[in-house]
């Protein structure tokens, strides 16, 4: 992979949305059809033997490239959501976040028992948000899962890993 494409594209914004915080905008690398390229070519290089057939775009930024990857793979798209985003009968999970509670949710019939899924986000940094979606589909009981960023922010957050269960393998193409 070429990681000096991704690093050129990626927009950095520091003190944003709070004084402190260096924001790493991934919507850059999503408008660059050579990073684009890049950050695909890499995640099917990862997952190309995995035996993967659905992967979960958490909501939003990770919907981009679930898609682009499983049509590579010949996977299929699971959207996982905000609460009342999905029109039929959902799975939820509730996490704590630094200002309250939160939910995501999935439709119920979208993973099944003989899947093995890619859990795909843009970014970890706390690790909440992910974590909380591979609680959601342990719930049926796949066959294996593996979850999936573009960036970790692990000199900020080192121990964001260290909430996944053992069996799960994380990967991440940049780390900050």
């Amino acid at each position: 992979m070429n990681k000096q494409v991704l690093l050129d594209n990626l927009r950095c914004i520091p003190d944003w949305p709070i004084q402190g915080v260096n924001f790493r905008d991934v919507t850059t690398l999503f408008k660059s059809a050579e990073a684009l390229k890049e950050i695909t070519e890499e995640m099917c290089d990862i997952y190309a033997d995995k035996g993967i057939t659905k992967i979960v775009g958490i909501e939003s930024r990770g919907f981009v490239m679930s898609s682009a990857v499983a049509v590579r793979l010949g996977a299929g798209v699971v959207l996982c959501r905000k609460p009342g985003k999905l029109p039929c009968e959902t799975v939820q999970e509730s996490y704590a976040k630094e200002y309250g509670i939160d939910t995501i949710e999935i439709h119920k019939d979208a993973i099944n028992e003989n899947d093995v899924v890619l859990l795909h986000d843009d970014l970890l940094a706390t690790g909440g948000t992910m974590k909380a979606a591979c609680n959601l589909v342990k719930k049926f009981k796949p066959k294996k899962i593996y979850c999936n960023f573009i960036i970790e922010l692990n000199s900020e957050f080192p121990n964001s890993r260290a909430l996944f269960d053992k069996d799960i393998e994380i990967s991440s193409l940049l780390q900050f």
